[in-house]
């Protein structure tokens, strides 16, 4: 059984008091429970408030990106070295956002994984169609191709810690959900291809995330998928009451 992975994305939300503000109320909303890991992604500013905040917890702190270098001239950047310093478990990579905003591209994605990976940290890799792809049938196209040049050249070995999350970029911030169906079906696409890349052991044990507006509403739908390995939650998780909600679907 792969034991699924419930992650908060606040995204650009929320100050260091802020941060504290939602660990104490969430905390004990979510005291004593192992069904599911927990990890809540903060904007690294509020990175340092979030660790001392769940400690002798088991909820983890994440990033929301990191560099694929180690130290160096790259203003506004942060690597595996400062994350890992502070006591970050997890970070997101290519989310949506970031290629959509941001310039992130297969390649640079790859490279951050890479980082990540050999860092020890658990990146929650991202792929995802937007709609002008679904509506041309181009799905599961779209997601071989991030697949192959997200993983390109990392080893199964090297890639244990690997978590992907699917997320139907048309689905994000829009209130539409992929049905659970949908959703499932894209997670395949995502598990043969790692199949094909890592080996079918590897890709057996793969947690493959849903994240596109995922609510308290339709959670526990969603998890009840056998493809669907957890969430990656964004609005809804800017809420401690709706993230705990969320996390005992």
């Amino acid at each position: 059984m792969r034991k699924k992975l419930i992650a908060a994305n606040w995204k650009m939300y929320k100050t260091p008091d802020q941060t504290r503000e939602f660990f104490r109320e969430f905390l004990p909303a979510v005291s004593g429970h192992d069904r599911d890991e927990i990890v809540v992604c903060t904007p690294d500013i509020d990175l340092a408030a979030g660790i001392e905040a769940v400690k002798g917890t088991q909820v983890a702190v994440g990033a929301q990106n990191v560099h694929w270098k180690t130290e160096g001239a790259f203003t506004g950047e942060t690597s595996t070295t400062m994350l890992l310093a502070l006591g970050v478990t997890h970070v997101i990579i290519g989310h949506s956002e970031r290629r959509q905003y941001f310039c992130e591209t297969d390649d640079t994605v790859n490279m951050r994984l890479k980082a990540a990976l050999e860092a020890g940290l658990t990146p929650i890799c991202c792929v995802g169609e937007v709609l002008e792809e679904r509506e041309a049938g181009s799905t599961d196209d779209v997601l071989r191709r991030q697949c192959v040049r997200a993983f390109h050249a990392i080893s199964a070995k090297k890639a244990g810690n690997l978590v992907v999350a699917y997320e139907p970029v048309w689905a994000i911030g829009t209130g539409k959900t992929a049905t659970p169906e949908i959703a499932a079906e894209a997670h395949m696409v995502i598990r043969r291809e790692a199949a094909e890349i890592f080996g079918e052991d590897f890709a057996a044990k793969l947690r493959i995330l849903y994240g596109g507006s995922v609510k308290p509403e339709n959670a526990s739908v969603l998890m009840a998928q056998e493809e669907i390995d957890g969430a990656l939650v964004g609005g809804a998780s800017l809420d401690a009451k709706s993230f705990a909600a969320i996390v005992k679907y």
